[in-house]
């Protein structure tokens, strides 16, 4: 399991890798939120999102000898391109099965990585067993997006920064949100925290109708969705929350905070507008949730990352015509 010292190990092995990414603020966003509203901009991460630093760990964790007959993963996008990354740095190749509704940026950038992208077709191909003959077929390991502690450990170097940075800015006691799919994110963060920061609480964000983990932390078991796409937000649809991941965020996770696509869609056009950053809409719940469900929250400061930037050109030219104001 994933803890703080493998979570510390992951940052030394990432190094000068990965962008110490800013908290950034702005007046107007406090103004509508009614409290201070700090962004952990992981849009600015390299490959565009908090997936480089799970990737990078992985890899580099991976025994040099099996690591050179390469690596697979399963992606709607970002944790292909995080994954594709890290392999080409480390020189070993790298297979990606994607779904072909992913948004085409991330298929793009996938393959400009170097990595070879295999399409599925989510109602009639079987992922997995793809992924399984390729694997035995070449020897690659397979790299999950987040059930996987050396993954957990990458993203838990989120939670280090913001510890960091937090008492950088004298932050006694904040609510960090995190946009959550499976849970590598917000289970690494809350670990990272629960050693570094104890008085920060981490709030699960998730679009509507796909709030799995929500009500999985509200029952005390996991839950599953009833949709697997359908949401603007596909950078963070999962079935379920992850059997290692779930109970993580059992223990340290506050209640989760479920938005509307209209609210991720109206917080991604005031990050570009207010932060001069692009965020994708899964990348904006929590920023959502900090603006538009205030009632929700109950400290005075509050932490939103905003995990990925990775949005087709189509959607932000959609959303900047409805929200901007």
């Amino acid at each position: 399991m994933t803890d703080i010292s493998m979570i510390e190990a992951a940052r030394q092995r990432i190094g000068s890798e990965a962008v110490r990414t800013p908290l950034l603020s702005s007046p107007f966003l406090d103004d509508i939120a009614g409290r201070k509203i700090l962004v952990k901009a992981e849009c600015l991460q390299r490959t565009g999102s908090f997936k480089f630093r799970g990737g990078w760990s992985a890899v580099s964790g991976i025994a040099p000898d099996v690591r050179q007959r390469g690596v697979i993963a399963f992606s709607s996008g970002n944790h292909a391109q995080g994954v594709a990354l890290a392999a080409a740095l480390h020189g070993v190749p790298a297979v990606i099965i994607m779904p072909l509704d992913a948004p085409k940026i991330k298929i793009d950038n996938t393959r400009a990585y170097g990595a070879e992208v295999v399409l599925f077709d989510r109602s009639k191909d079987d992922r997995d067993a793809i992924g399984a003959r390729l694997s035995q077929e070449r020897g690659l390991t397979l790299i999950k997006p987040f059930d996987e502690p050396l993954v957990i450990a990458g993203q838990g170097t989120v939670g280090l920064e913001i510890a960091e940075q937090g008492q950088e800015l004298g932050i006694g006691k904040a609510e960090v949100l995190v946009p959550c799919g499976g849970g590598g994110l917000t289970s690494g963060i809350a670990l990272a925290l629960e050693a570094k920061a104890p008085n920060y609480t981490v709030r699960t964000c998730e679009p509507e109708k796909f709030d799995d983990v929500a009500r999985s932390l509200a029952s005390g078991k996991i839950e599953r969705n009833d949709a697997l796409s359908g949401s603007v937000c596909d950078a963070i649809i999962t079935p379920q929350p992850g059997n290692i991941t779930f109970p993580i965020m059992a223990r340290h996770c506050g209640i989760g905070i479920a938005v509307t696509e209209d609210e991720a869609l109206r917080a991604m056009v005031l990050a570009f507008l207010r932060l001069k950053v692009v965020v994708e809409p899964g990348g904006a719940v929590a920023l959502a949730a900090a603006l538009f469900h205030g009632a929700e929250l109950q400290t005075e400061t509050v932490i939103a990352v905003a995990s990925g930037g990775n949005v087709d050109p189509d959607v932000m030219a959609s959303a900047l015509s409805r929200f901007a104001d």
